[in-house]
């Protein structure tokens, strides 16, 4: 399943962090970032279920679109 999240992600050192937390939490997932997005886009493919409470950080914000 793809699931979208608008993120606050917008600097190198938060990707870097948001990379790393998601290769922790999400293994066996794929997932990329679109930071020319005017939402900084987060794209998950991940046969897991995923919500924003699983992604909640003190780093970066995230908002799952519909």
């Amino acid at each position: 399943m793809i699931y979208v999240f608008k993120t606050s992600v917008d600097t190198n050192s938060k990707l870097e962090f948001a990379n790393t937390l998601l290769q922790e939490l999400l293994p066996n997932a794929l997932w990329n970032f679109d930071l020319e997005d005017c939402d900084n886009i987060l794209r998950i493919d991940s046969e897991d279920e995923i919500s924003e409470t699983a992604l909640k950080n003190e780093v970066f914000d995230c908002i799952e679109l519909e």
